[in-house]
């Protein structure tokens, strides 16, 4: 999605950028330490957003299957009352509030799976970040030891060759689980259309089946 797209170009962008321009290892560190703080924080956004739209799609539906099975005990006391005009009525309501179910239930489906796809996003860049901050700790008390021991010019050298080497290994692997993270979860939130396009004349040969269906079991209902 758009967001670990970001994610992505942001950390390739940044940490180039940083270590091009450096002179000081630790003032690189802690920049590359606030810019993946930013960067989860906007994940875990993401993930809130998420879960929130989530239980929302759960409302919508278990509304809808509530409308359903209302309209429904409804065509049969009409059938009851020998109201085969009201009958009709409450089973194309039953319908409407069925393809309405219908097409929440698809939405909620894809929404689970973008739920879930943000939520391992966020674990994994968490990680990222305390593997990151761990490093960076290393890397200043490095830094600073070797200025103490009067080798700050080559040692300051090193390390930034060293956290070179390192930034950009785990620069790769970041980008990588990104755009695996990002191809899996394209699956985006859309409105499914209702089915208002059936043809009249089938929707009304549906309704008379369902309503002989209805007095064909009446004595049940008595």
């Amino acid at each position: 999605m758009a967001l670990l797209e970001r994610v992505g170009t942001l950390l390739r962008a940044n940490i180039n950028d940083l270590i091009e321009k450096a002179e000081d290892p630790e003032k690189l560190a802690k920049q590359l330490v606030l810019d993946m703080e930013n960067q989860l924080l906007q994940v875990k956004t993401q993930v809130a957003i998420a879960i929130a739209d989530q239980h929302l799609l759960q409302k919508k539906l278990k509304e809808h299957e509530d409308a359903m099975n209302q309209w429904n005990r409804k065509a049969e006391l009409a059938v009851q009352k020998q109201q085969d005009d009201l009958a009709r009525a409450a089973l194309e309501r039953s319908l409407s509030s069925q393809q309405l179910a219908a097409s929440f239930s698809q939405q909620l489906e894809d929404q689970t799976a973008e739920t879930e796809t943000l939520r391992n996003a966020f674990g994994r860049l968490q990680q990222k970040l305390s593997e990151t901050r761990s490093t960076c700790e290393m890397l200043i008390a490095q830094h600073r030891r070797a200025r103490t021991a009067g080798k700050a010019n080559a040692a300051r050298t090193l390390a930034a060759s060293h956290e070179r080497s390192n930034v950009l290994s785990r620069l790769r692997t970041t980008i990588q689980r990104n755009e695996a993270t990002n191809a899996a979860s394209h699956v985006i939130l859309e409105a499914q259309s209702l089915e208002d396009q059936l043809n009249g004349l089938e929707k009304e040969d549906r309704i008379e089946r369902l309503l002989e269906d209805l007095k064909s079991r009446q004595p049940r209902l008595t």
